[in-house]
């Protein structure tokens, strides 16, 4: 038996998501399914993605497979050292936790602004 699949969807994923990517469907299917797919959504990832779009943070929310992840103290903390919130709680949803002992992938419509980073990514932009 595999370990469960945890996905933290950065607001490009979000965008790509809530405009119809086929890719970015079918983990929300899977996660659906219930096939040890587990889908995060950021808070702060979750507002700048509705700042580009109007109506994705509630779409998003909406979706009975994605966990909106809210901005609680350990997280705010590390968000509010980077100038980028969207990017710095997709970031820390992404560590490791006691939660999700591996961490989790990145799932991004822009894989070339997760370079050097410690974890996998689930390219959307293919």
């Amino acid at each position: 038996m595999s370990a469960p699949a945890h996905v933290v969807l950065d607001q490009t994923a979000m965008l790509a998501l809530g405009g119809g990517n086929v890719a970015a469907s079918r983990l929300v299917a899977r996660a659906d399914r219930g096939d040890d797919l587990y889908l995060y959504a950021p808070a702060c990832a979750l507002v700048e993605a509705d700042r580009a779009r109007r109506g994705v943070a509630e779409h998003i929310a909406s979706l009975a497979a994605v966990i909106v992840l809210d901005l609680d103290l350990p997280a705010a903390l590390a968000v509010a050292r980077e100038e980028n919130w969207a990017t710095a709680h997709t970031r820390y949803a992404a560590t490791p936790t006691p939660e999700r002992i591996d961490g989790a992938a990145v799932a991004t419509a822009t894989p070339e602004h997760w370079q050097d980073q410690p974890f996998d990514l689930i390219n959307l932009a293919q």
